[in-house]
């Protein structure tokens, strides 16, 4: 398993970032033009979904920015509300039946969405259930579950360690597999990164060809920040996770400690709405230490702010745009590549019609 690839500096110098084949969503760099799709027929988008999921499931027109932790963002042409896995397999099958587009929505964590909102169809992704088998070691729990403090909290409750490293960062289970998840070593050494893939022992999905299946951990082809998601529009229904026995007393010292880590370089999400990090991390350099030195800590346009606790996180100091977000990147990638070569690469997905 390939828990952790490369993330060499020539990259974040020619400012490469991958992107989807829809115009749903992108990891792109700042400027640059997504692929365009033709807008779908809203009416016929609505009544063929209608007819497969149900009209009292269906809203148009929602607003997505207070299902975000950035608090930004337009409205969803539809939006579907999936409670379980069989209502995330409908809703897509549905819309690939219909040719309309769509976008899973979990915790809004690391996405920014468009001024202009979404075409198509935002599915929420609320299918939370998890099961816990102590005897075994073992963890299962739809995608859409909360990996804090949800999911954390019933491997502490059955004494199984490998999750509470994890606590604070705002992600579904989806989520954590797209991204491998990550965090250092609990203290006071803190002497590597540990990921989520160390702890996966499969998963079931539903594949971009229409079949549900379950997979191993290789499959994932985990990296930093990646995995085999980033590239194939399959969808993780459930995950399962093998964890080993462990004190409770030394998981609640760990997520403790790791709490009051984040509450110290991080802004707290009620109050300071962010994604976390907004660039990829530059090996040996750190792209927030090179924001630092180029004196952008502070920088504000509108309502978007470089926080001054941390040069790599930008806050909705209110009422902030994604325009705002996107020229403050901008800003930053500009400034930091004139006086270094650094090519700053946003690691957050641009959602929407930008």
């Amino acid at each position: 398993m390939n828990s952790r690839g490369p993330k060499p500096a020539e990259a974040a110098r020619a400012g490469r970032a991958a992107g989807d084949d829809a115009n749903l969503v992108g990891r792109l760099p700042v400027g640059s033009a997504e692929p365009a799709a033709p807008p779908p027929d809203i009416e016929s988008a609505r009544a063929a979904l209608a007819e497969a999921l149900g009209a009292g499931r269906l809203r148009e027109r929602v607003p997505l920015a207070p299902l975000t932790t950035f608090k930004i963002g337009g409205p969803a042409d539809l939006l579907f509300t999936a409670e379980n896995a069989a209502d995330l397999v409908a809703a897509i099958a549905a819309a690939r039946a219909a040719a309309v587009p769509w976008f899973l929505l979990g915790t809004g964590a690391n996405i920014l969405i468009a001024d202009r909102g979404v075409r198509g169809l935002v599915i929420h992704n609320r299918a939370r259930r998890i099961t816990v088998d102590a005897a075994s070691g073992k963890i299962e729990a739809e995608s859409g579950a909360l990996c804090w403090p949800d999911l954390i909290g019933a491997a502490v409750t059955a004494g199984l360690s490998g999750l509470e490293h994890y606590a604070g960062i705002p992600s579904s289970v989806g989520g954590a597999l797209w991204q491998n998840l990550h965090f250092l070593a609990p203290a006071p050494a803190r002497e590597r990164t540990m990921f989520i893939a160390e702890v996966i022992e499969g998963a079931e999905i539903y594949t971009e060809e229409g079949e549900r299946r379950r997979v191993g951990v290789d499959w994932f082809e985990f990296g930093y920040d990646t995995s085999v998601l980033h590239h194939r529009r399959d969808v993780v229904l459930a995950a399962a996770f093998r964890l080993a026995p462990g004190d409770p007393a030394r998981m609640r010292r760990v997520i403790a400690e790791n709490l009051a880590w984040r509450a110290e370089r991080h802004p707290p999400l009620d109050t300071e709405p962010s994604v976390g990090s907004i660039f990829q991390k530059i090996e040996g350099i750190g792209a927030g230490r090179l924001i630092d030195e180029a004196g952008l800590k502070g920088l504000r346009i509108g309502g978007a702010e470089i926080t001054r606790r941390h040069a790599n996180i930008v806050v909705n100091r209110g009422g902030a745009t994604s325009a705002d977000v996107r020229a403050l990147i901008a800003r930053a990638q500009e400034e930091v590549e004139r006086r270094t070569g650094y090519r700053l690469v946003p690691e957050i997905s641009f959602v929407g019609d930008f």
